[in-house]
């Protein structure tokens, strides 16, 4: 799959190594920083755990960069660290500390009485759990399309993949995420 201009002078510049890799991360950075620190944040509800995560995944994304081959657009690969990279951390976030770290409310299946006996906890763990068992690219559909709230076309031009394609991830991942929802919270 090719990969937009400018993510491919983010590789060829790392490719370059020395001075260019300073320049190549600083592109990286300025482009895709902003959404990559939205996307954790959206797992993590917490400004510095982002901060701390999004630094992790910097790095990593900088340490591997050499490692990407090119078969999925420059984005989608960085998506997949940075969830990765987010749920590891809160996981040993969650073991250290021994508490949850997420209060927030998710609203699912809205008007299902069933909900009312769950906290919000168990709503989200679930909400989580759903989208980690779907494939990437309907994951990353999903996330972009439901939490970012972004158009098709604007997804459309972030992954390079087609509209209609898009829209076949979307529905696919929500038909999952509910058939899973209804089965793990016995709906």
């Amino acid at each position: 799959m090719a990969n937009h201009p400018e993510d491919q002078e983010i590789i060829d510049l790392f490719n370059q190594g020395g001075a260019s890799l300073e320049k190549a991360f600083g592109i990286l950075v300025a482009k895709y920083g902003e959404t990559l620190y939205s996307q954790i944040r959206r797992i993590t509800k917490n400004h510095e755990l982002t901060n701390d995560v999004l630094q992790n995944v910097l790095i990593k994304i900088f340490q591997n960069l050499a490692k990407f081959n090119q078969d999925s657009a420059l984005y989608t690969w960085m998506y997949r660290i940075a969830r990765n990279e987010t749920l590891n951390y809160l996981e040993k976030e969650k073991r250290r500390s021994g508490i949850d770290m997420d209060d927030s409310m998710i609203e699912i299946l809205a008007g299902h009485n069933g909900l009312d006996n769950l906290t919000e906890q168990e709503i989200w763990d679930s909400l989580q759990a759903a989208i980690a068992i779907l494939p990437e690219k309907q994951a990353l559909v999903f996330q972009l399309k439901y939490f970012d709230e972004m158009k098709y076309s604007e997804i459309s031009k972030k992954l390079n993949t087609s509209e209609g394609a898009l829209k076949a991830s979307f529905h696919h991942a929500k038909q999952k995420i509910q058939e899973f929802l209804l089965n793990r919270l016995n709906l």
